[in-house]
């Protein structure tokens, strides 16, 4: 007989990355609960988006990160918790409000897993990343503490580079939407990154909650087609297009200027955009004992490629 599916409650359900890890927790056949603030007010948009789960079948909760017995109750209807809270200094950063939930968990004493927000570059590897964007990393990181001195099971995801961020803009901070015209590369464009689609994080994210080969252990989410430098993608993109495209570059010093030059949460995006596109910070790294590769663990799940990500811009 199959084991039993897991509960699942997802904190941040309504953001860009939550509402996916609902839609694919839902369907992979999970009893699934969000977490949702009381005083969400007059945001219609995320009251119909409440609603479509709930029409679904998922179930709502009111809570809040101010509210410690909400949270507690909260997290003792399930058997694993996932973050999805935003730590993008652009929208808003909210990373350490999870040590709230880290706590309410531990005094619950019955969650068998804990996923906290992370979901991109593995902040285990940045402890030589630059000020300003090093908060971001440095804040994840005392999150995992905090959790693991708690005794707290765990899975640690790394999606990489978000496809809707990277791939939209052929790998130009700011740009979200490809030119047809003109890219200016990041130096030679030469370094390889990681592109994946932001459905597919949800559902190798799903996919991992009840897998004992990823207890306590980090999740990479490293697809082999999608692993190319912004050279490779833009040549996609030209393909795709029937055009090659005008191309400039922003070296080094270039871009750490222009960088100082914006406020401090553009410059904490832009760090990123700096470690992963100049130093190749996503590949330069074998992933050791304690993580595991998702395509690996589960051949079955076609991902998404660059290509195929790509030609929905066409």
């Amino acid at each position: 007989m199959a084991a039993e599916k897991s509960k699942v409650l997802i904190v941040g359900g309504t953001g860009y990355l939550g509402k996916r890890l609902v839609k694919a927790s839902l369907a992979a056949g999970h009893q699934t609960y969000v977490l949702h603030r009381p005083e969400i007010g007059v945001d219609i948009d995320k009251v119909q988006l409440l609603l479509s789960f709930k029409h679904q079948g998922a179930h709502l909760l009111t809570g809040s990160f101010d509210d410690h017995h909400s949270l507690v109750n909260a997290v003792k209807l399930v058997d694993v918790v996932i973050c999805a809270i935003s730590g993008v200094h652009i929208r808003t950063h909210q990373i350490l409000l999870q040590l709230k939930l880290v706590h309410a968990i531990k005094e619950a004493g019955n969650v068998k897993r804990f996923l906290p927000s992370e979901f991109g570059t593995d902040p285990a590897k940045m402890d030589k990343a630059m000020e300003p964007g090093r908060i971001t990393f440095d804040d994840k990181m005392k999150v995992r503490k905090a959790l693991e001195e708690a005794r707290i099971p765990y899975t640690y995801v790394s999606g990489n580079c978000f496809a809707g961020y990277f791939l939209g803009g052929l790998c130009q901070p700011g740009q979200i939407l490809p030119s047809k015209d003109h890219v200016e590369l990041l130096g030679d464009g030469n370094p390889p990154a990681i592109y994946v689609d932001e459905d597919d994080i949800a559902m190798y994210t799903i996919k991992a909650i009840d897998d004992p080969r990823t207890l306590n252990k980090t999740v990479y989410i490293s697809p082999p087609k999608n692993i190319l430098s912004q050279r490779q993608v833009v040549e996609i993109w030209e393909k795709l297009i029937g055009k090659e495209l005008h191309k400039s570059s922003i070296s080094k010093e270039e871009f750490l200027a222009a960088m100082k030059e914006q406020d401090y949460a553009e410059q904490v995006g832009l760090t990123h955009y700096y470690h992963v596109c100049y130093e190749g910070c996503l590949t330069n790294f074998e992933i050791g004992d304690g993580g595991v590769e998702a395509s690996k663990l589960y051949p079955e799940i076609n991902y998404t490629t660059v290509e195929q990500y790509m030609r929905r811009y066409l």
